[in-house]
Parts: structure tokens; sequence; C-alpha cells
């Protein structure tokens, strides 16, 4: 009479998953899903150290999104629109990031942050 209770429990569990992962992230209107999707993978992560921050740069018409790095020495990512990663603007050994990013020394229109990890 175990099969029961242990199909209950998985019930319970399935449906305090679902809400979950389906808790609302407050985006800005446009955020494309790839990029929801990323920031819903780390929200589901152990807390970043420093806490994960994913900013909008526009840039020549252009959206850019940053992603800060889960710790020390390791690479922020920048993504465009289709999720493709542009480059590394910062981080690694020498805080540089990688050097393949973009000629940003125009200016960059707007930066804000769109999310941030609270908990």
């Amino acid at each position: 009479m175990k099969t029961p209770k242990l199909i209950s429990l998985l019930i319970i569990g399935t449906i305090l998953l679902g809400f979950y992962s389906c808790k609302k992230i407050d985006l800005p209107k446009g955020t494309p899903a790839c990029i929801e999707s990323k920031i819903r993978k780390i929200s589901r992560q152990k807390v970043f150290n420093p806490p994960a921050i994913v900013a909008l740069w526009e840039f020549e018409g252009k959206n850019y999104y940053y992603f800060t790095s889960d710790c020390c020495d390791q690479f922020s990512t920048l993504y465009d629109e289709d999720c493709n990663v542009v480059c590394h603007p910062d981080g690694g050994f020498t805080g540089m990031g990688d050097g393949k990013c973009p000629d940003f020394s125009n200016g960059i229109i707007k930066k804000s942050i769109i999310w941030q990890d609270k908990r």
C-alpha cells in the first residue's frame, strides 16, 4: 500500500515544482524569450556571488544583453537579441574580458539593469 502514498507525493511535488518554475520574472516588454530563459536558468541555480545582474545595452539600433558572471576571474557574457554570444566584455584573469567585443567607443546609448537576483 506504499505505492498510493508515493504517487501522491510525486503529484504534489510536481505541482509545487510547477508553481516554482512559473514564478513571474518582471522583464521589460520585448525582452527575447531566449534571454528570459537564461534568466530563469540562473534563478534556479545557487545565488551567484555577487548576485547575478542582467543589463540591456543599446548600441547603434541593436539591443545587447550583458550577464554578470557567477564568481571571480570568470568572464561576463554579452549576448545579442538572438542569444548569440557576442563577446566577454570583462572578467577573466586580467579582468579585461576576451578582447573580442565590438568597438563601443562611439558610446552605448543606454545601459539599464533589466533583472537582478534579489534572493
